[in-house]
């Protein structure tokens, strides 16, 4: 089924340096670009992280430091990158979780601040978990019936999850074809920061979504507790994460002027 599109949609795929989202670096990273036509614009390549690719990052996705040796950094294709993206929604397999995190942060680090508040999130394994169950090699084979080979290659993983949901929305007669549903019904709460670390609760406001602080008001524990930005601001968060909160405790700065 061809997707019923507004504005562009990104599928993406990110192979890194390893799973912590605030630390590790992509190593390589390919997008498909499909247009509310239908035509398809695809961009992988690979990146050097600046870093060391672990040897069990290797062993998933067979990059290694010799294969990106001299490939450009991230913060050099940044702004194209940027601009490749501009104005789109995003699909990807566990890309709310991890990849739309991880991608962010790279751009946070290169100093451009993309704007992603008003673009949409279509995560293909959330779908996927509330109907069957599964990964995205069973998935491919499950809702495509084929193999997946290559896979862990960041364009032959994006194209799966392009060709997946395209099939999910072919099997399922409740699964609409509008990116706003589709983000809505794969997403698995609303989340503030990408991370998941400040939440929104049913009245709209920043809630804790970690730590002794679960589900309180952050901007109710900075006014009792400052101490708890600072530790938060000098902790091991994402760039993203502090951003948010930062935001939070100059609203409220306004506010009580």
């Amino acid at each position: 089924m061809k997707l019923n599109l507004k504005r562009p949609i990104i599928f993406f795929d990110l192979e890194t340096t390893g799973v912590d989202t605030a630390r590790d670096r992509i190593v390589e990273i390919s997008m498909i670009k499909v247009m509310p036509d239908g035509e398809e614009i695809t961009r992988t390549r690979r990146l050097n992280p600046g870093m060391h690719i672990p040897a069990e990052a290797t062993a998933v996705h067979g990059i290694t430091d010799d294969d990106v040796r001299d490939c450009p950094t991230f913060a050099q294709v940044a702004k194209s990158l940027e601009q490749f993206i501009r104005g789109c929604d995003f699909g990807g397999f566990n890309s709310n979780r991890f990849d739309l995190p991880v991608l962010v942060e790279e751009f946070l680090r290169a100093g451009v601040d993309v704007d992603l508040k008003r673009r949409k999130f279509v995560d293909v394994q959330n779908i996927f978990h509330k109907k069957e169950q599964r990964t995205l090699v069973a998935a491919y084979k499950f809702y495509c019936d084929r193999d997946l080979d290559e896979a862990h290659s960041a364009e032959a993983d994006t194209r799966a999850t392009y060709e997946v949901l395209k099939a999910q929305l072919d099997r399922y007669d409740d699964l609409e074809n509008d990116v706003d549903k589709l983000a809505e019904f794969s997403s698995r709460g609303e989340t503030a920061d990408y991370a998941g670390r400040i939440l929104y609760n049913e009245k709209g406001e920043e809630v804790f979504g970690f730590g002794k602080y679960k589900g309180r008001s952050v901007s109710e524990i900075f006014r009792i507790e400052p101490s708890y930005y600072a530790w938060m601001m000098n902790g091991d968060f994402p760039l993203y994460t502090k951003k948010v909160i930062t935001e939070i405790r100059m609203r409220e700065k306004m506010q009580n002027k």
